[in-house]
């Protein structure tokens, strides 16, 4: 599988750009155990343009995480085209067009998913923005707007003839936001389009690799890419199971990561997200204060010192647990 002259190993597992997710430490680590392809934040093309120090900031990206993608969005094609000229001067392997972000503030706007309610000005977008860079640019949207106007497999078509180097599709309407379930179905179909000669990357409640190698055999896409299962689990991309103390040195190891690249207090708001949503603290009894003082720890020291301090508390559980019967597995 290739997107413009990057190559991909077999069944390639991509990680979802995803606002306040995916800063550079997180990609890192999942490039680390296994993503093939990482993306940035997604970045608003309008507050590129402006110049907007903390949207610049979500253009820094580092050698060891390529193939790295930046995506943008935004409802101005004027703005699109400037945004990508400016993206493309930070050296992605990928620019790519969101138009699938469903949340009110970006598609109630028209931009992202909002864009499903004006595909002629999707498409100039997507022709204006590969006329005006030399890097490979693909998109990422949804099935439609709702399930009354179910468009993709046409827009895949539509898509590819503007140049697109390959489409990535979200198993949802615009209407469903994140509830339901995705419906691979019509990414399947689209794949199976004869006339459709770009990878088509199949996104939407994948939540493991073997879920990953059932879409791949099933459906036949090319890439799998995963959003909000990654969250506090960067080693999902991993083939190998790993125990409590490895992830937890992990996720500290994001930590330091997040703060040396950006700050101590913004490092730690970064990481915050990933320790409120990582399973791996599920079945320790009585967590909920240490949850709290972790959520409110305002120096990296005191942060590590509280994710330190559940380290015993989890050997107690997993003794608790083998005298009930309970595989190790079963605890992370």
């Amino acid at each position: 599988m290739k997107i413009g002259d990057i190559e991909f190993g077999p069944r390639p597992l991509f990680l979802a750009p995803m606002e306040d997710v995916t800063d550079i430490g997180f990609r890192r680590l999942c490039k680390r155990f296994g993503a093939q392809m990482v993306y940035t934040e997604f970045v608003s093309a309008e507050a590129l343009v402006r110049d907007v120090k903390t949207t610049v900031r979500k253009l820094q990206i580092s050698d060891e995480e390529r193939p790295v993608g930046i995506q943008i969005y935004g409802r101005d094609t004027d703005a699109m085209v400037e945004a990508a000229r400016i993206v493309e001067q930070a050296g992605p392997d990928v620019i790519d067009l969101n138009f699938g972000c469903p949340v009110k503030k970006v598609a109630g706007k028209g931009a992202g998913a909002g864009m499903l309610q004006n595909i002629p000005k999707m498409l100039d977008i997507t022709r204006r923005v590969v006329d005006a860079v030399s890097t490979p640019v693909t998109a990422k949207t949804r099935l439609g707007w709702n399930h009354e106007q179910l468009v993709i497999t046409t827009l895949a078509e539509q898509l590819q003839d503007c140049g697109i180097k390959a489409l990535t599709i979200h198993g949802r309407t615009r209407s469903q936001m994140y509830t339901g379930e995705a419906d691979w179905t019509l990414i399947g179909e689209v794949k199976r389009n004869p006339r459709i000669t770009i990878p088509i990357i199949g996104n939407g409640d994948i939540h493991s690799r073997e879920e990953a190698d059932a879409a791949f055999e099933r459906y036949g896409v090319d890439a799998v890419m995963i959003g909000r299962a990654t969250f506090g689990c960067p080693w999902l991309f991993s083939p190998q199971q790993l125990s409590f103390d490895q992830k937890l040195d992990i996720l500290e190891e994001q930590l330091r990561i997040n703060v040396e690249m950006i700050d101590e207090p913004r490092g730690i708001l970064h990481t915050r997200r990933h320790l409120a949503a990582t399973p791996i603290f599920k079945g320790i009894p009585n967590f909920r204060p240490t949850r709290i003082a972790m959520l409110r720890a305002t120096t990296v020291g005191e942060l590590l010192d509280i994710l330190e301090s559940t380290r015993p508390l989890l050997g107690e559980e997993r003794a608790t647990a083998e005298q009930e019967g309970q595989t190790t597995r079963e605890l992370y």
